[in-house]
């Protein structure tokens, strides 16, 4: 038997694949990258084996009268009801005639790439099918956003046509791999060209799949550098929550969530609504879990491939999200990356807290040798905009006592450059309120629960008291 993986396939050998096979045939609909997936079908030939129709709306007026008026046309509202309207127009027209033997489906993407004279604007889009799975079976959904990173023209609609032809074949082909279906959208495509945010299946044969490790899976196979989902557990991509909205982020392993978890993010929150205008949109508070942290934590007994334990994991976030907590999964050690990720979103205030340890490890030099710039290049792209570091007090058990941003330990060449942040209001103290919790950390409550000792429950919320276990 063979131990080397299986070969990749072509575009055109997926496009060839799926128009020889015969039961997949459906409608490609195509707004804003030209024609870009239907062409590859083409191209191959056999067409007319799997495309019963192509269609582009590129005038708005024309769009609406197909789908219907929408208030974004690259949207996933605009791509549900593409979807919605051809794959109906196909099971009404086909299916007396051919319902028996095929699997209808319609594929739509709208995406917005570079225009004429255009230089600033984001080039993204979303994409889906719906589908069969079998003959005359209930419709079926898979979405995706995309980001585009190329800079002419030409190599956008290249990157749309390709992702388009993967996902369509994945859709047929590997749907109940996971980790098979999420890595095969990039194929073709080398890793800088693209980035895919988001991934939904919806239908009865996904009933039990849990899209929150959908959105997992897109961090884990580097097709996304984040992934976010709701407090009810909805996975969104991340524009569609956070525009033009302030943020206020906490970092951790949240294992388990603590009181003292909850209450940084209480008085960082009392700080920043201080600070907005009465008419300010209610900040999105997130908790955020780093990737680099979840798979130092399953090292040792990491399950095949280097994935991490997702059992772990979407018991955080189930913990998370009972506290009416958002989520955000990230590949992002380095705050500065973080807090650019964020800024994409958003011109309003962002906030990252984090306890006084912390910030004292970000004035340590050595995690900054890949800049050129070292540590003055990260602080400068951390503090661009309105982002800002609320720090909570940290308790010292070399002198017992409970130290804040001011008191904080730096390097003496870095002394006068921090006093500065502080002084300037880049580094925000921020009170505690918790008492005796401050000197237990994760660990030590963990350790507790291992030995059976019941001081644990009065260190964590009630909900995670009552639901967690080790």
């Amino acid at each position: 038997m063979s131990l080397l993986p299986p070969r990749v396939l072509t575009t055109r050998e997926k496009a060839l694949q799926i128009n020889l096979d015969g039961p997949p045939y459906g409608t490609i609909a195509e707004i804003g990258a030209g024609q870009e997936v239907a062409n590859w079908f083409f191209r191959v030939g056999a067409a007319s084996g799997s495309i019963a129709k192509t269609v582009s709306a590129y005038d708005m007026t024309v769009s609406d009268s197909i789908y219907g008026a929408t208030r974004q046309y690259v949207s996933r509202e605009r791509l549900l009801h593409m979807l919605e309207h051809e794959y109906n127009l196909m099971v009404e027209r086909l299916d007396k005639k051919m319902g028996d033997e095929s699997q209808f489906f319609a594929y739509a993407n709208t995406v917005r790439v570079r225009a004429y004279g255009d230089t600033s604007q984001e080039c993204h889009g979303w994409m889906g099918i719906r589908l069969q799975t079998a003959p005359h079976s209930p419709p079926h959904d898979l979405v995706v956003h995309l980001r585009l990173f190329d800079t002419q023209l030409n190599e956008q609609q290249e990157v749309v046509g390709v992702v388009g032809v993967n996902l369509i074949h994945a859709a047929l082909y590997l749907r109940h791999d996971l980790r098979a279906f999420t890595e095969s959208l990039r194929d073709g495509l080398n890793p800088w060209r693209v980035e895919i945010d988001f991934l939904k299946f919806t239908g009865p044969d996904f009933a039990t799949l849990d899209n929150r490790l959908c959105a997992l899976q897109l961090v884990e196979s580097g097709l996304s550098p984040a992934a976010f989902f709701t407090a009810q557990g909805e996975v969104m991509q991340p524009s569609e929550f956070f525009y033009r909205k302030p943020l206020m982020l906490l970092r951790g392993r949240f294992d388990p969530v603590t009181r003292v978890h909850l209450d940084m993010m209480a008085s960082a929150r009392s700080v920043l609504r201080a600070s907005l205008p009465p008419d300010a949109a209610a900040p999105v508070e997130i908790m955020e879990l780093s990737m680099s942290n979840l798979l130092e934590e399953t090292a040792s007994q990491r399950p095949p491939h280097g994935s991490i334990d997702k059992e772990s994991f979407l018991a955080r976030a189930d913990m998370l999200q009972a506290l009416g907590e958002n989520v955000l999964v990230s590949r992002f050690p380095e705050f500065h990356r973080l807090g650019a990720f964020l800024s994409r979103y958003t011109r309003e205030p962002i906030r990252i807290v984090l306890s006084r340890a912390l910030l004292e490890e970000l004035f340590e030099e050595k995690w900054y040798a890949s800049l050129d710039g070292g540590l003055l290049e990260s602080l400068g792209r951390l503090f661009k905009n309105e982002l800002r570091l609320c720090v909570y007090p940290g308790y010292d058990s070399s002198t017992g006592e409970c130290r804040g941003a001011d008191r904080a330990t730096v390097a003496p060449h870095l002394r006068k450059l921090f006093e500065h942040l502080l002084d300037n209001g880049y580094i925000i103290p921020i009170e505690a309120t918790a008492g005796m919790e401050l000197r237990f950390t994760g660990a030590d409550i963990r350790a507790l629960m291992a030995a059976g000792d019941e001081r644990w429950k009065s260190l964590v919320p009630e909900a995670v008291a009552g639901g967690f276990t080790l």
